[in-house]
């Protein structure tokens, strides 16, 4: 793996630019280091996936321009799956006086009912797709085989990001936390921001404050801006520009117990300025579901013992949704 690091400065906040296709590999290893332990966001560039993204926002569009009818038959409350209406999602239930102004798709790996790896108690199952039958969509299929595609190139960024984080953590192997993710528990979330103008001091949200609740999370958006993150330092609330085929990357709370709170997961939000829509597809790169969930052995010692007990990736999970999702069904 070659990676490499730039820097964009946001209002006095350092947010990198890390290259999977560059050879100066220990200095990107510093640098992400550095801005794990400060905010755990950056940008991702060298990752060969541009090409997909105009398919990606178009498909989209035409995909939550559907009559709300046939958009509320594409769904599956207890796989989490499929379409999630507008304001169904709170994140920040404490100052949110209604739920978030978007609306999502959710698409994970397609597992169908007879195939012997599927447990919907696990959230193992089949995704919701479009077709003639259930939809107007007229190109139903390419949305189909565009959403797979994206899927497992993601998947492959995600997994060289987590082996760059191996490196940046302290561990000696890039590929020393690969097992955990034979089978990962990838999501893809096609996002739907209503033309709706936030107002933060009246509790409406286009996307709540929170942080994410697996291991990485990686964001491509379009050019409207919006997304903001809390300074640890200063407690203030920065923007995080939109980066023509960048990639936003951000650490999550899994990943933040995984190294005992030396990594950030980072507070942030989505909060529009105007009246026009938006749009992003963040892909939530996560363990398999049984990955064993404990402080790394060089992130604890006598003097600095494990804070969190074990887990698993998929209880850790399903918490979160249980918390923050009216629109989920825990199979249990």
């Amino acid at each position: 793996m070659t990676i490499t690091a730039t820097t964009t400065n946001t209002n006095n906040t350092t947010i990198p630019i890390i290259y999977l296709n560059d050879p100066d590999e220990a200095s990107t290893v510093a640098k992400l280091r550095q801005c794990c332990l400060e905010h755990g966001f950056f940008y991702l560039g060298g990752h060969e996936m541009e090409d997909i993204f105009p398919k990606m926002f178009a498909l989209s569009k035409r995909l939550f321009e559907l009559p709300l009818a046939e958009k509320l038959r594409l769904k599956d409350k207890k796989m989490s799956r499929g379409y999630a209406a507008l304001g169904s999602e709170t994140l920040d239930p404490i100052l949110s006086k209604q739920g978030d102004s978007k609306e999502g798709f959710y698409i994970g790996n397609h597992i169908p009912p007879n195939d012997p790896r599927y447990d919907p108690a696990k959230l193992k199952g089949p995704n919701v797709w479009p077709s003639n039958e259930n939809c107007s969509l007229s190109d139903s299929k390419q949305f189909v085989d565009t959403m797979r595609e994206y899927h497992a190139r993601a998947s492959a960024v995600g997994l060289k990001v987590i082996q760059l984080l191996a490196l940046a953590v302290g561990l000696p192997n890039q590929h020393d936390l690969d097992h955990n993710f034979k089978e990962n528990w990838a999501t893809l979330r096609l996002l739907h921001y209503a033309a709706v103008q936030s107002q933060p001091q009246e509790g409406l949200f286009a996307c709540g404050a929170h942080s994410d609740y697996g291991m990485i999370t990686l964001l491509l958006t379009d050019e409207n801006p919006g997304l903001q993150i809390l300074t640890a330092s200063s407690k203030e609330w920065v923007d995080v520009p939109p980066k023509k085929d960048l990639f936003v990357v951000n650490l999550g709370d899994m990943l933040e117990r995984w190294t005992n709170g030396l990594f950030r997961s980072t507070m942030h939000r989505v909060v529009t300025t105007s009246q026009k829509e938006r749009y992003s597809m963040p892909f939530f790169f996560e363990p398999d579901f049984d990955a064993q969930v404990a402080c790394l052995p060089v992130c604890c010692s006598e003097e600095n013992p494990p804070k969190y007990p074990p887990t698993t990736a998929g209880q850790h999970i399903l918490d979160k949704y249980n918390q923050t999702r009216e629109d989920f069904q825990s199979s249990d």
